[in-house]
């Protein structure tokens, strides 16, 4: 009951926080923003650059176009400081950044050989398993020691490995699903895959703030694309319906499929998605649905199995479930999970149409580690510790800063926490 109290589960859902930009801070904040150009223009104009210029390049296209270079060398690079700090530690707790200064605003910086250790908060090591310490870790360095680092070949040809078909299973049971394929690559599970699932003639309804892998995977795939307002669920549904009434472009002709593309937490907005309307749509208007969970996979819901479990939906209800590895889990790459069908589907094309090396047999062993401590296998609690304690951190984070003051977007579960700076002389 306290973890369903935690989640919500026994309770109305959470509420997502969205405020509007009072008028006269979007002005202040523009203006601001055009000062700093103004003044890189200044620079741009009167000051001689310090950089490298491209010579001796006829016939070439420009790395950069005129903007691009402008922007990054007389306006980001004021601030760019605050992003570039150099890490030398892993992506825990905490991390230890490389102290360095600059004497030219920005041009060049000189380490001082110091370090400072920071609390880490910008980083999606949600369960901190990306350690160097630990299961997981050790477990790592047995399967290097047995597997080697790579397979050095596609999982068509020799790069399938007894460890790769444990992992797929063991995903797909995580999922509670009949089936998963893993990629080596977070990026490409979405732009190889909807390729093979959409193509002409078919509808791809895509959410205004979907991930770029998504959109890339939506414009190779060469299906019709439509957007609809972000987590709108009336939106959506004007969409499909005029989807269905109408039919293609010129013929009319009805579409050959409609697929609905969102996401589980949506990474710059900190929002979850509205997963039991949209099945209700989806089921309606005889479409189907791609759930992207890279940010909600293993600590979302009762048992950290993503959205559906947080909402409490049977993940059959859902006709394709994808991930990333490389947030909850501490890893790289990701997965498809579903039907076999589908997953059968998918190995054929995907294989074929991919001629990247395996994953990674130590990566996969890190994968299958963390997930067996997110179920509890073997007795384990630990997994369950993660995800109460992760859940309590983000309400009583966001909470805090709601207190002081500080304007936050996305719903309260939600462990991805936008705050709004708005001015740029606060960030720097």
């Amino acid at each position: 009951m306290e973890l369903e109290k935690e989640y919500g589960t026994a309770e109305p859902r959470s509420k997502e926080s969205a405020e509007k930009v009072p008028f006269v801070t979007a002005v202040l904040t523009h203006l601001g923003f055009y000062i700093l150009m103004f003044l890189g223009f200044i620079n741009y104009l009167f000051f001689v650059p310090k950089v490298a210029l491209e010579k001796n390049r006829e016939g070439y296209a420009p790395l950069y176009d005129n903007f691009e270079k402008f922007y990054l060398r007389y306006v980001y690079r004021r601030v760019r400081d605050c992003w570039n700090k150099p890490i030398c530690s892993v992506p825990g707790a905490t991390v230890t950044l490389k102290d360095r200064v600059t004497h030219d605003y920005g041009w060049t910086f000189q380490f001082t050989g110091t370090q400072t250790k920071c609390i880490n908060l910008g980083s999606y090591n949600y369960l901190e398993f990306s350690k160097n310490t630990g299961k997981c870790a050790m477990d790592s360095i047995n399967t290097l020691k047995k597997f080697g680092c790579a397979t050095y070949s596609t999982r068509l040809e020799l790069g399938t490995m007894t460890i790769h078909q444990e992992l797929e299973k063991l995903t797909a049971k995580f999922m509670g699903v009949e089936d998963a394929i893993v990629f080596g690559m977070g990026f490409a599970t979405n732009a190889l895959s909807l390729p093979s699932l959409v193509g002409k003639g078919c509808l791809v309804l895509s959410d205004a703030k979907n991930h770029v892998s998504l959109i890339h995977g939506m414009r190779l795939s060469g299906a019709t694309v439509r957007v609809f307002k972000h987590n709108n669920v009336k939106d959506l549904e004007e969409c499909l319906k005029k989807a269905v009434v109408f039919g293609q472009p010129r013929t009319g002709e009805p579409w050959k499929k409609i697929l609905i593309v969102v996401e589980g937490i949506y990474s710059m907005e900190g929002s979850i998605v509205c997963l039991p309307e949209i099945i209700e749509l989806k089921k309606k208007y005889k479409a189907y649905l791609y759930l992207d969970e890279a940010h909600s996979i293993g600590f979302m819901g009762k048992h950290g199995r993503g959205i559906c479990n947080y909402y409490d939906i049977d993940p059959r209800n859902v006709d394709i479930l994808t991930g990333s590895f490389a947030k909850s889990f501490g890893a790289i790459g990701g997965y498809i999970a579903g039907t076999k069908a589908l997953i059968n589907h998918l190995r054929i094309y995907c294989h074929a149409h991919t001629y990247a090396s395996a994953m990674s047999p130590p990566v996969a062993q890190q994968i299958i580690s963390a997930m067996q401590i997110i179920v509890g296998e073997g007795g384990m609690d630990e997994g369950k510790k993660r995800i109460k304690q992760l859940a309590r951190n983000t309400r009583y984070f966001r909470r805090r800063l709601n207190q002081i003051g500080v304007i936050i977007y996305g719903n309260e579960d939600s462990p991805i926490v936008p705050m709004l700076v708005y001015m740029y002389s606060k960030i720097g």
